[in-house]
């Protein structure tokens, strides 16, 4: 993985004297919070609903054991002995006292982390696959250019104040695990007569407008993918709308000006600027993609593995949710629930990140990551230890066996944090989440990804979800509305609405019947909810969801 060099070093803690300076004339009164809220955005400090929130990078999600344990100490000294990982790879710390973000900031540079355009109107942390540099089915790692794209963004003296907030994400993979349709820049790797380029998708996004982007460039060449991502970036700065926010994302530009015309646009700019790099580009990415070799991979005996596996029916369960195929056959990747049944989605206490630094350094080569989904990843896990990680997981209360199931759901904070918020999030999953581990349902109905949002913004992606929630407030009562037939992956689509809202006290109810009703339409044992949606069309599940004897909300 990436590590700072000292020009890296010396810019993040610059950046945390300048804003230690910014937060004392805060507390002083010499700023207003008016003043100040730029400053702090930029800082990745927002304020919630009832405190500050500080959400803090972690670059295409991967971080060592160190840097872990770091995030716990901070989770425990400042804030209330807990992290929330989101859905862009990140954490956030949402009880922080402002006096002690600097302090905060500064543990974190100590580790070689930061907190830098995590917020505001400028190029976000790149997300990337969580199983990047290890999955088996990847054509070429892409966290190199990921990095390469976060040394270009940070502090970009053209594209700190764009028309809104922009978020690029990258995949090396076919299967696209990192949503990069849904994305103002998704880059995916693909081959093109023996080589591996770039396809190029803009205009993708979510919140109160969604859209599935659309493919500007089927092959682009890695050495032109920095001045070309600066062309389109460059485009929308002029073009993007600045009268109103909710109409400035770059798919409102592409839907507005047509593809063809942005395309036409980017590459005239394209064309203009790829004189300039001259190559130093192609130098910096060598030197990070040196960073980023492969573990020395071990080779051990897999005898515990396979007899507990055959003999201990808790740990198979646990296995065959949870293992993804590696790279190399005597390694499995690890995904780690932080879903626990009735939990709150993406939260990991203090004693629990510690835990995870310890079994990844001690069996998983000192990698972690966090995945768009809020759950955390050992990628590179030998199968010889794969039972003693299990048991050290257990320890920890980390061992659930839902990855992928119906309890391992994406919820936003909703309105027990967010001030922008309409309805309650948190509760709706955890009652979910309860709900069918009291049915004992969920291996029987297969994979099935629901996502809540707690407003139009759609921080829990529900638009793309298999069912999709989103919390609205309807003349003062929260109200749910249901969308089916959503996808995150290569075939991305947007969920379509399948009927009136139901209340607070409805939604788990409506939910248990779309789901358990699901198992009646299912033509074989192993179709899942999204194969069974796209053969049947929305009408069985529109029925599931509103019987005859059911008053509309």
């Amino acid at each position: 993985m990436y590590h700072y060099n000292d020009f890296d070093t010396q810019a993040v803690r610059d950046r945390v004297d300048q804003f230690r300076a910014q937060v004392d004339r805060r507390i002083s009164g010499a700023l207003t919070e008016d003043e100040f809220k730029p400053l702090r955005l930029m800082n990745g400090l927002y304020l919630q609903l009832h405190a500050y929130m500080l959400r803090v990078a972690i670059p295409y999600g991967t971080l060592n054991g160190r840097q872990m344990r770091q995030l716990a100490m901070i989770g425990d000294r400042w804030d209330r002995g807990y992290g929330h990982f989101t859905t862009r790879q990140n954490i956030q710390f949402n009880w922080p006292k402002l006096k002690d973000v600097p302090d905060m900031l500064d543990a974190l540079a100590d580790v070689g982390m930061h907190a830098i355009q995590t917020s505001g109107n400028t190029i976000r942390n790149v997300t990337s696959d969580q199983f990047a540099g290890a999955a088996a089915d990847e054509l070429m790692d892409p966290r190199p250019v990921a990095e390469l794209l976060r040394q270009w963004s940070t502090d970009h003296p053209e594209f700190q104040y764009l028309p809104r907030k922009f978020k690029i994400a990258v995949t090396g993979s076919p299967n696209d695990r990192a949503v990069t349709k849904a994305h103002d820049i998704g880059l995916r790797m693909v081959e093109q007569d023996g080589a591996t380029g770039v396809e190029v998708i803009i205009g993708g996004g979510l919140g109160r407008t969604p859209m599935i982007g659309q493919v500007v460039r089927d092959f682009l060449a890695l050495e032109d993918l920095l001045p070309y991502v600066e062309a389109i970036v460059s485009v929308y700065n002029q073009l993007g709308r600045r009268d109103n926010k909710y109409k400035a994302r770059i798919k409102i530009t592409v839907h507005e000006n047509g593809l063809d015309t942005m395309r036409d646009l980017i590459e005239a700019r394209f064309a203009e600027i790829k004189p300039g790099f001259t190559g130093i580009d192609q130098d910096v990415l060598a030197d990070i993609t040196a960073q980023f070799a492969a573990p020395t991979w071990v080779t051990s005996d897999t005898a515990a593995f396979d007899a507990a596996y055959a003999t201990n029916p808790v740990f198979r369960s646990w296995c065959d949710t949870n293992l993804t195929d590696h790279k190399n056959p005597d390694y499995a990747i690890v995904t780690v629930s932080v879903k626990k049944h009735g939990a709150v989605p993406g939260d990991a206490t203090g004693d629990q990140m510690r835990a995870l630094a310890d079994i990844a350094e001690d069996f998983a080569h000192d990698e972690l990551r966090i995945s768009h989904s809020q759950n955390v990843v050992l990628p590179h896990v030998p199968k010889a230890h794969l039972f003693k990680v299990w048991q050290a997981l257990r320890d920890a209360d980390l061992a659930t066996a839902n990855i992928g199931l119906v309890s391992d759901i994406i919820a936003c904070p909703g309105m027990d944090y967010c001030a922008l918020a309409t309805a309650r999030s948190i509760p709706v999953a955890q009652q979910i989440s309860s709900r069918f581990e009291d049915l004992k349902a969920e291996h029987d109905i297969g994979p099935l990804q629901i996502k809540i949002s707690g407003c139009i913004n759609a921080c829990g992606h529900h638009h793309v979800a298999h069912i999709g929630i989103l919390g609205l407030d309807r003349a003062g009562v929260e109200s749910y509305q249901i969308t089916l037939g959503g996808d995150a992956t290569e075939s991305a689509a947007i969920g379509q609405r399948a009927g009136p809202g139901f209340s607070a006290d409805e939604i788990v109810p409506a939910i248990e019947r779309l789901v358990m009703g699901f198992l009646d339409l299912k033509e074989t044992p192993d179709e899942d909810f999204l194969t069974a949606y796209r053969r049947l069309g929305a009408k069985p599940f529109q029925d599931l969801l509103y019987p005859k004897d059911r008053t509309a909300a």
